[in-house]
């Protein structure tokens, strides 16, 4: 009987690794078929169809011909990126949108187009595949080896890919600043004035300043970066270098910064910070991934994949535990920490001299 037992069970085993194995050998598919539905705009006309679209419809609309595109939708339907719904016009079976189909739309709300587009451009796939060299012991990032220079580098020289990595990081400011505002408001009372390190195209600070209209915002990134920034009300674009200086302010934001950086680069930027803010009433606000070693959620897997995003495309960047995130504190002259878990990817974390 327990041979038997265990002979299910060892058949059970090799049946879900069958499955497993494929999905891995085949895994770099899906983003593909994600990245061409976005660069169709196959949510997009869904949306501004306002209901579901039958075939015919869908590939006027995207001037495509029907059988790769029935196709195309075949895959994203049966993981459930879109679904099937009657149609009003002719009550037959059309193509309609999910929660997660509004998210590959170009411009909305919730969009994570941009963030996809950066992540399976041909520019950031390359390195992926000097990953093992890394782990081997190879000082220089998978990036740096594939493309000759670190990624801020090749971003100033290259404007079309400064400008995906700077839409990418507002589309992901889009999802994490209003869960901030959202759980923990109470973050930016007393506050005057805010300085973002690193802010990119000053959306942060945008959705900041509209919620809390007291503050008074500065975006404050590399000069390339805010040279194309655009102009808002109570946000200025200020340019420069933050391992040399940070703009003066009461508290300075730093999100989905620290984590591209070692421990003594993160340390010798938040001890910038901790002098451009007053000693007594002053604080920082970071915003990133926190690693739950002993428990797991259901973004655990996110923020481990963006560990390994890290160690492909930075030299020294990686995800932080809580432990590692009170060391780099501690050696920069923070006393006082809290960590506020919030409704994202991120954690926010406030920091006091």
């Amino acid at each position: 009987m327990e041979e038997t037992q265990r002979e299910a069970t060892w058949q059970e085993e090799e049946e879900q690794a069958e499955v497993a194995i494929w999905k891995y050998a085949f895994g770099f598919i899906e983003m593909a078929v994600v990245k061409c539905a976005i660069e169709l705009g196959i949510a997009d006309a869904i949306e501004s169809h306002g209901s579901p679209m039958a075939l015919s419809e869908l590939s006027s609309a995207l001037a495509c011909a029907p059988s790769p595109l029935y196709r195309i939708m075949r895959f994203l339907m049966h993981r459930g990126i879109f679904k099937e719904e009657l149609t009003t016009a002719h009550g037959s079976l059309g193509y309609a949108q999910t929660a997660l189909s509004r998210r590959l739309r170009r411009h909305g709300e919730r969009s994570m187009a941009a963030l996809i587009l950066l992540e399976s451009s041909p520019v950031m796939l390359a390195p992926w595949h000097s990953l093992s060299a890394r782990v081997l012991g190879n000082e220089t990032s998978p990036f740096d080896a594939t493309h000759g220079k670190d990624v801020w580098s090749y971003a100033a020289e290259n404007p079309a890919h400064s400008q995906l990595i700077n839409e990418a990081m507002a589309c992901d400011a889009r999802l994490a600043v209003p869960a901030m505002i959202h759980d923990f408001p109470e973050v930016f009372d007393g506050l005057g004035s805010l300085v973002d390190v690193g802010g990119g195209n000053g959306t942060t600070l945008q959705t900041l300043v509209k919620a809390f209209p007291w503050l008074r915002g500065i975006n404050f990134d590399l000069p390339h970066v805010v040279s194309v920034a655009t102009e808002s009300i109570g946000v200025e674009h200020v340019g420069g270098d933050m391992f040399l200086s940070v703009p003066k302010a009461d508290a300075v934001c730093l999100k989905s910064v620290l984590h591209d950086w070692g421990d003594k680069e993160c340390i010798q930027i938040l001890k910038k910070c901790r002098e451009a803010i007053p000693e007594e009433k002053g604080k920082v606000i970071i915003v990133e991934a926190v690693i739950q070693e002993a428990e797991t959620d259901k973004l655990t897997d996110v923020r481990l994949a963006l560990d390994m995003i890290m160690m492909a495309h930075t030299n020294t960047g990686k995800e932080r535990t809580f432990k590692e995130w009170g060391f780099v504190l501690g050696k920069a002259g923070f006393c006082r920490y809290i960590v506020k878990p919030i409704r994202a990817v991120q954690s926010v974390i406030e920091a006091f001299p």
